[in-house]
């Protein structure tokens, strides 16, 4: 397991988890599933490693202009107020 400072946020505790994550970037969402982050436990505030997100960065380059097939494809409701 990695080590994390405390929240910049509340001072809580921060733990590794595995979480699902939206990665929002333009116009285009991508859910990537299993991502290690550091969560923190009181406000859940979410840090990740430099690698994670160059890893999470090249899917969504693959995904969104190289035109790779996604292992799935998730289908949502859209909204307004």
């Amino acid at each position: 397991m990695t080590n994390y400072a405390d929240c910049t946020y509340c001072g809580g505790e921060v733990v590794e988890k595995k979480i699902d994550y939206d990665y929002r970037r333009e116009k285009h969402l991508m859910v990537v599933n299993n991502v290690p982050a550091g969560v923190c436990r009181q406000c859940g505030e979410k840090y990740f490693k430099p690698g994670v997100l160059k890893q999470m960065d090249e899917i969504y380059h693959d995904i969104f202009d190289r035109h790779q097939k996604p292992k799935r494809t998730l289908t949502v409701p859209a909204v307004s107020l």
